[in-house]
């Protein structure tokens, strides 16, 4: 396996970090501008329009018989790999390396940086209809589910990239450390069987862990590849095309999310650098060996001497007179003990 260096990767993205785009809330209206910027080196095409009627682009680029297919922001409310792609946009369309000349020239890539701009503008997992584009894809009711359809069908990829946020709530398992990136090979049925392309898909997965490991070591997770028989990267394994989720998670301290939007870029620069490079992806066992995803936070606990008067408190994002609001509420909960917190406070009792 090929791995890029970390001081290589460290000063392409200091230099081509896409500085308009910032925090959680991203909205087609953040990203519309950029498309422009990028149009001389990138194809850029309206795929189609969301249920209330807002653009959804793809851009493509690449000359290589590899075909990836990228896509992010299918909930709403999961911004992070957006904005990181957009800091990968700038890679193509202002530097000049050799690993994006390999990647160019072995791989043609399409990216959808906002499949659900009705739900990134309304901050909310669900698209303008209330569907959960994530569990549609068998019926696809959503015009934005089956947007996503027609282009894989068309396009026929090799790989794809199904990119999302996940919540603060994970950790890494065996530690007191944040997921601040988790990967999953989807299953493609109950038995989770590991089939030649869950196989490829896991190798792709070893060689953006093994990175990862080099920066942040044990903040790297593996979510549970339970099979969902409606969800999108089931299915389309199932289908023959090879689908690698990132979770992008809390780093701390990171409540904007804008590390791990950097660790987000990494994963996904070396992940595509990887397919570029690599003529077999037979190696997977090293998958196993990646933690588990362990729901063991919350974001702030009020600890006393009377463990039954602990208080956890979870933070909630919303869409209040136009501005993003993060606001802490408790949670109701017996105990906390087997709970840590990003944040604890411990309060001492009174002696008298």
């Amino acid at each position: 396996m090929h791995i890029l260096s970390t001081i290589f990767l460290k000063d392409l993205f200091k230099k081509q970090k896409e500085t308009s785009l910032f925090g959680k809330w991203i909205t087609f209206e953040h990203i519309k501008g950029l498309f422009t910027k990028h149009q001389v080196v990138f194809k850029i095409q309206e795929l189609g329009l969301s249920e209330k009627g807002i653009p959804i682009n793809t851009l493509k680029i690449g000359s290589g018989k590899k075909r990836i297919l990228v896509w992010s922001q299918m909930h709403g409310n999961e911004s992070t790999a957006t904005r990181a792609l957009f800091d990968l946009f700038n890679c193509f369309s202002k530097a000049t390396n050799e690993a994006l000349e390999t990647i160019l020239k072995e791989c043609t890539l399409v990216f959808i940086p906002m499949l659900n701009p009705d739900g990134a503008q309304a901050y909310t997992r669900v698209n303008g209809n209330n569907i959960d584009l994530n569990r549609d894809a068998v019926s696809r009711i959503a015009k934005e589910s089956k947007l996503l359809r027609n282009v894989l069908e068309e396009f026929d990829p090799q790989f794809c990239f199904n990119l999302h946020d996940q919540r603060t709530i994970f950790g890494v398992e065996g530690t007191k450390n944040p997921a601040t990136i988790s990967f999953l090979a989807p299953s493609e049925e109950e038995t989770r069987a590991l089939t030649n392309g869950r196989k490829q898909t896991m190798n792709v997965i070893i060689a953006m862990n093994r990175l990862l490991q080099k920066m942040i070591p044990n903040f790297v997770a593996r979510y549970t590849d339970e099979f969902y028989p409606t969800a999108t990267g089931d299915n389309f394994q199932k289908l023959g095309y090879n689908t690698i989720l990132i979770e992008s998670g809390h780093y701390p301290d990171d409540y904007d999310r804008e590390i791990t939007r950097e660790y987000t870029f990494y994963a996904i620069f070396q992940g595509i650098y990887h397919i570029a490079t690599s003529s077999t992806f037979k190696e997977y066992e090293e998958y196993g060996e990646i933690p588990n995803n362990d729901k063991i936070f919350y974001d702030v606990i009020h600890r006393y001497s009377d463990s039954k008067k602990d208080k956890a408190f979870q933070y909630k994002d919303e869409i209040i007179n136009k501005k993003f609001v993060s606001k802490l509420v408790k949670v109701e909960e017996i105990t906390f003990k087997s709970k840590i917190a990003h944040h604890e406070i411990v309060f001492e009792s009174k002696k008298h």
